[in-house]
């Protein structure tokens, strides 16, 4: 097996990939453009977005980068990281009572080759109170997930309702395909 970059500083996808039990190094080069084209299909952005990051790094001839990204689409709307309070309090109310996908994006990419790949989850959030949302917010701050939510946290405990896919892709990565992928590359 060839030595996994991990282009992630998030402490959700460290810790999947380490449940793995591969050994990883975290590399990341801050600043990469995470825009994508204006009429992209919503479910294509993610992989998008994961295309581009690995496109930033050198990929030594030993290895093997994971790059990745998360969105939560709810309707016709692409819901990423919120800019602040009132921004997540929005999109929370919007999830309310809802039902949205989860789309991450990976691509797993070597001096040679690249494998990117997209896992979509749908999750059914009760409706939530105004009291509820307030408190998730100034409690667990999310603004670091896609959709103002980690379904891991207090906010997944008391308000998701229905999972259909991937726990862990809500999570941030789809760790059973990236093993899926990862041994075919062996």
């Amino acid at each position: 097996m060839k030595k996994i970059i991990l282009a992630s500083n998030s402490p959700r996808r460290k810790e999947l990939l380490a449940g793995l039990g591969y050994e990883f190094e975290v590399k990341v080069i801050p600043g990469i453009d995470e825009s994508y084209p204006e009429g992209l299909p919503m479910e294509e952005i993610p992989q998008y977005i994961s295309r581009e990051k690995a496109a930033a790094y050198k990929v030594g001839a030993d290895e093997v980068l994971l790059t990745a990204d998360t969105v939560v689409v709810l309707g016709q709307e692409v819901l990423g990281k919120p800019t602040d309070a009132a921004d997540a309090s929005r999109m929370l109310h919007e999830l309310s009572g809802q039902t949205h996908h989860v789309i991450t994006g990976v691509c797993l990419t070597t001096a040679d080759n690249q494998r990117c790949f997209s896992v979509t989850t749908e999750v059914t959030f009760k409706s939530l109170t105004d009291e509820e949302i307030d408190y998730y917010i100034s409690h667990y701050q999310p603004f670091d997930k896609a959709g103002a939510y980690g379904i891991q946290e207090w906010i997944g405990y008391i308000g998701v309702t229905g999972i259909r896919g991937s726990y862990f892709n809500v999570m941030g990565l789809p760790v059973q395909r990236i093993y899926q992928e990862l041994q075919g590359m062996a």
